[in-house]
């Protein structure tokens, strides 16, 4: 659930319209190619996550794999990533109830939710996963509803009017935009399945980390691509791709099509629960990361302070602290800087996604020599090794090159390289300052 809860928020229920209107129906092929990506990348990060379990997850395993320059980018990285997605999401939830509530001053909204959620991952992770797990509940549930609406339409049980079933001719066919367009939609859709990875994070607080790691991640991305897939397609059946307004928000368009008067009030109910879930889930996965890249002696040793219930209090402190920096930049600074850093979280997940792989195809050969000194064998392989390995790591290159080609997408690019190299510099301050010492 709590896997769930991270990937699935706004950028569904949002920011599929904008990939519906970047290729047509044909963003489907999209969603296929970015859900097999994923499928691939998870598959190898829950056979190292299920053989070494431990909160800094894939940044501790490329420092195994590819030294300790590597864990510290990965884990400084994907904390940088989720700040400013901390920033974002509570944004984004003030600015829709203060829109309920105009007399309620979007700071309040804010700081109510800094402060119930920061909470409730101090109090202990049972109490996190908890919350987690309802807020995750209520956006499934809002999602299978959403689909069980969309097949009646589809298949006739609730008659409309206006939908484009059947008549994609007169919108220009399955892929209007041809192959370009296709490649537009995958630059598009490809990050919309970040979220997924704090499973692995959170493998080290289970009850049975290698048990749970493993058999959450059997499911957790197939039901992704099946909420994920499923809602597009039924977006793609009945709302016509070049209209721009009722993709704005697309959810309620289908909704609206059944005749539900209210649909525009409860998505927006929808997205601000998604909006917490996803704060809530990566204050958790901001704070664990933090923690362990303390006891990696790369962060300062007072993150590694825990409370009686086993609780980082100072990294869960610290990550609500500058999510709340974040917030500030939303709000303070001139959009030139904010968009700067932002394009910099918008492909940071590709570079994680990479060293996942490079990681898994360095450590293979180590963990099956560590299971067979063990005396039993990996819990969890990674399909077809090395074979689709390598394959995925071509995919991640092409993805990059494809990114190149678009203008938006290769100022994000650009931003992160900037901010790897930035990382990187920092790491070889730190490590001449105490040779030195």
């Amino acid at each position: 659930m709590m896997g769930l809860g991270s990937a699935i928020g706004a950028g569904l229920f949002l920011g599929s319209g904008v990939g519906v209107a970047t290729a047509g129906p044909a963003v489907l092929v999209s969603y296929a190619i970015a859900g097999a990506l994923v499928v691939l990348v998870m598959r190898m990060l829950a056979e190292m996550a299920s053989a070494l379990p431990t909160s800094g997850s894939f940044s501790v395993y490329a420092e195994a794999a590819l030294g300790r320059w590597a864990g510290f980018l990965l884990g400084w990285l994907y904390w940088f990533m989720l700040i400013m997605v901390l920033g974002v999401e509570v944004t984004g939830v003030a600015g829709i109830v203060s829109g309920w509530w105009p007399d309620v001053p979007q700071w309040a909204v804010a700081a109510a939710v800094v402060v119930l959620l920061g909470g409730i991952n101090l109090v202990g992770v049972r109490q996190f996963g908890e919350s987690e797990f309802w807020f995750a509940a209520i956006k499934v549930a809002a999602i299978l509803g959403f689909l069980v609406v969309g097949v009646l339409i589809v298949a006739g049980v609730i008659p409309v009017t206006g939908s484009v079933l059947g008549d994609w001719a007169a919108h220009g066919g399955f892929a209007p935009a041809g192959w370009a367009g296709i490649a537009a939609g995958l630059l598009t859709v490809v990050f919309a399945f970040g979220g997924i990875e704090i499973v692995a994070i959170a493998a080290a607080e289970a009850r049975d980390p290698r048990t749970a790691v493993a058999r959450a991640t059997r499911t957790i991305v197939w039901r992704i691509l099946l909420f994920y897939v499923g809602s597009v397609a039924i977006i793609v059946a009945l709302v016509p791709w070049d209209d721009a307004a009722a993709l704005e928000s697309p959810f309620v368009s289908v909704l609206q099509l059944a005749g539900f008067d209210g649909a525009a009030r409860l998505m927006e109910v929808v997205v601000v629960l998604a909006l917490l879930s996803a704060f809530n889930a990566n204050v958790y996965g901001t704070s664990r990361m933090l923690f362990s890249l303390g006891q990696r002696r790369d962060a300062p040793a007072a993150t590694t302070r825990v409370s009686r219930r086993d609780v980082p209090w100072v990294a869960v402190l610290v990550s609500v602290f500058f999510g709340v920096v974040a917030v500030g930049l939303n709000w303070l600074l001139p959009a030139q800087i904010l968009s700067i850093l932002l394009n910099a979280v918008g492909s940071a997940l590709f570079v994680v996604w990479l060293l996942i792989t490079v990681s898994q195809l360095r450590l293979r050969p180590r963990l099956e020599a560590d299971a067979a000194l063990a005396g039993e064998p990996l819990r969890l392989r990674m399909w077809g090794f090395p074979y689709l390995t390598w394959v995925t790591l071509a995919a991640l290159v092409a993805l990059a090159g494809l990114m190149l080609s678009d203008p938006a997408a290769r100022a994000q690019l650009a931003a992160t390289a900037g901010l790897v190299v930035v990382i990187l510099a920092v790491y070889a301050v730190m490590r001449r300052v105490r040779s030195a010492a």
